[in-house]
């Protein structure tokens, strides 16, 4: 016969020999065993003994180790300019975050000087136009780059300007679907049925009334701003917080002359080879005893093959070359960079 504990300890012993499959073994045939001492396995075959092992719960055991890697300290002007320009790209561009729809999430959408806010609503709720906002406040005081292409009516909104004086243009709209249907107002010709319907369609909406000949001018900015303004206020008012935190949305709004370099347009950014060449520091005639680690017809060699890469090349390829140079995109006169 078993020796099996009392009290409660037993009851869960006894349960652990149940869930083992012994309940299925007509008493007769069961093995014999002891479970005097409960902290120790019970004495029975060793298949038992094996599945007792595997379903006994075995306090965990805590790392008290800690280690630390050595290596090469990055420090220096050079390392900001690199993150702040990591950041930014990725907020140019798309953050690779996948909500079930695209392995990269953009922040801005539309075409070029046209970006707005948007309108995904786990975006908003995410709050990561907070966070876009105090990514452009921190990189514009490190003096890294800047968010360039911007809506310029989002930016009025954005420094506390009126949505009714914001200048608003069709290309402003990022989706293209309600971009046409909006288009149809635009002018005077003469609307279809269908378009006429797809116009009220959309209007209705957004509270707005239908079409007529008379309120045919007045619906089309108040859908224009509604599609570029309207949508995107609650993205327009996190980026504000967050420069607000980073303490440049009142340097903004008190220097209107600080606007144009923290909004840069990106046809302003575009890099030329005239413009790349006129900022570089070509390598002088050296002396007869400065001793360097490449003489100064290899460096002559360099810098021609570099001057027709330069004037041969693409305006991509230009900014994908400052890009290495400066960590940003825009080359002015304050920064120069020289071939060593």
């Amino acid at each position: 016969m078993a020796v099996v504990p009392s009290g409660l300890r037993a009851l869960r012993r006894f349960d652990t020999v149940i869930d083992l499959g012994l309940a299925d073994i007509p008493r007769h045939k069961r093995p014999t065993f002891k479970m005097d001492n409960p902290n120790q396995p019970p004495t029975f075959p060793w298949t038992l003994r094996k599945r007792w092992t595997k379903t006994k719960k075995r306090p965990k055991k805590i790392c008290t180790s800690s280690k630390t890697q050595d290596g090469d300290v990055a420090t220096g002007d050079g390392v900001t300019r690199h993150l702040f320009s990591l950041i930014m790209k990725n907020l140019q561009h798309g953050f690779h975050i996948n909500f079930g729809n695209s392995n990269t999430t953009l922040l801005f959408e539309g075409q070029q000087d046209h970006l707005i806010p948007s309108t995904s609503q786990i975006l908003v709720e995410s709050d990561l136009f907070l966070m876009a906002g105090r990514m452009m406040g921190h990189s514009f005081i490190h003096g890294g780059p800047c968010l360039s292409g911007l809506c310029p009516a989002v930016t009025h909104v954005l420094l506390g300007g009126n949505m009714d004086t914001a200048t608003i243009q069709l290309e402003d709209i990022a989706d293209l679907d309600i971009r046409q249907t909006v288009g149809l107002l635009d002018g005077e010709s003469q609307l279809s049925e269908s378009d006429r319907q797809d116009v009220t369609a959309l209007a209705l909406t957004w509270d707005l009334p239908g079409v007529t000949v008379d309120n045919r001018k007045w619906l089309f900015y108040r859908m224009l701003q509604m599609a570029v303004i309207g949508r995107t206020m609650r993205q327009i008012k996190q980026i504000r917080k967050g420069l607000k935190e980073t303490e440049v949305f009142q340097l903004l709004t008190g220097r209107a002359d600080v606007l144009p370099m923290m909004f840069p347009r990106l046809s302003a950014t575009a890099c030329s080879a005239k413009t790349v060449l006129d900022h570089i520091e070509w390598p002088l005639e050296l002396s007869s005893d400065d001793e360097g680690e490449y003489s100064m017809t290899v460096k002559s060699q360099v810098a021609e093959y570099l001057r027709q890469f330069i004037e041969n090349a693409s305006p991509t390829r230009l900014r994908q070359l400052v890009a290495f140079w400066l960590e940003q995109c825009i080359a002015t006169n304050e920064t120069g960079f020289g071939l060593i």
